[in-house]
């Protein structure tokens, strides 16, 4: 996931103190994610972020943009499989997707070895994530290798003004709401998306944390089922994501789309080809089931209606 701290000016490196990296912003205030740091790797300004990779002692390798943790070694199969998975496995017959962000590769690593999948095109704006990505985090961006990928460097909304109806999923792997990236949380980018979807095509999206972000879900659900004509709520857990938690935003063009129970389920031979670690067709079903002040919030959006 791709993700920016308060202070973008400022680098990561003011993030580390005492041998410890702290992942501070204002989106999760008065808390902070740490984690001890045993060599910092790699540590440049690209021309749009701050970008640092990191080993630590426990988690592996980590790249941090701006000051926060996009992703370690150690727990990253959760977010990457989830985001995948979920939709592509609700899509009857996913063969085109389209990638926004993912720039460390996770996303596309799961992409890639989706059986269904014939062609995935990546739209990521800065390529020195993508550079570091491959140095430093190769099992996460070993799907940089595979001959179903297209990549375009540059912006993800010129691309989808340019390339309507083309595509049976999109996945948006995106910075948090603040800044230019606050764009990829109001109405107008999930118009985009729709219009570059085929007939019955399905998005999903990072869709932030409902202990810290509930305002901002409830407003998302609320346009997005102006839109789609199916629009649902998953999350996953994820140790080193702000609160333990992230979730994802699922729109589908079709109304005989159910994200609850999976089109295309995998043996447990199948799973083990894929090398899946998290995400199962149980998991994919569970991962519905809100707590209850998410529920109700979400349902009373749905009531003001």
């Amino acid at each position: 996931m791709q993700k920016q701290a308060e202070y973008s000016s400022m680098t990561s490196m003011n993030n580390v103190v005492d041998g410890w990296f702290s992942e501070k912003s204002k989106l999760w205030p008065g808390q902070a994610m740490s984690l001890q740091v045993e060599e910092v790797l790699f540590h440049e300004r690209s021309k749009y972020q701050d970008v640092m990779v990191f080993k630590s002692k426990t988690y592996g390798n980590v790249l941090v943009l701006d000051g926060a943790i996009q992703c370690t070694e150690r727990d990253e199969f959760s977010y990457q499989e989830m985001i995948t998975h979920l939709p592509l496995n609700c899509h009857p017959n996913p063969t085109n997707v389209l990638v926004i962000g993912a720039g460390d590769g996770g996303v596309i690593r799961e992409v890639v070895k989706h059986p269904r999948v014939e062609k995935v095109i990546q739209c990521e704006i800065d390529e020195k994530v993508i550079e570091v990505s491959k140095k430093y985090l190769q099992y996460m961006s070993k799907g940089y290798d595979s001959d179903k990928l297209e990549q375009h460097i540059g912006d993800g909304f010129a691309f989808m003004n340019k390339h309507k109806k083309q595509f049976d999923v999109i996945i948006t792997d995106s910075s948090d709401p603040e800044g230019p990236a606050e764009a990829l949380f109001e109405e107008p980018y999930y118009q985009l998306m729709k219009e570059a979807l085929k007939p019955g095509g399905i998005i999903c999206t990072q869709g932030e944390c409902v202990w810290l972000h509930m305002d901002l879900i409830k407003k998302m659900h609320k346009f997005c089922r102006r839109l789609y004509k199916v629009v649902d709520y998953a999350y996953c857990t994820i140790p080193t994501y702000p609160s333990g938690q992230i979730g994802f935003m699922l729109c589908s063009t079709s109304p005989d789309t159910n994200f609850r129970e999976p089109i295309h389920k995998w043996t447990n031979e199948e799973k083990k080809k894929l090398e899946l670690r998290y995400y199962n067709a149980d998991v994919h079903r569970a991962s519905f089931a809100l707590p209850e002040f998410a529920r109700k919030a979400l349902e009373d959006d749905e009531d003001e209606d």
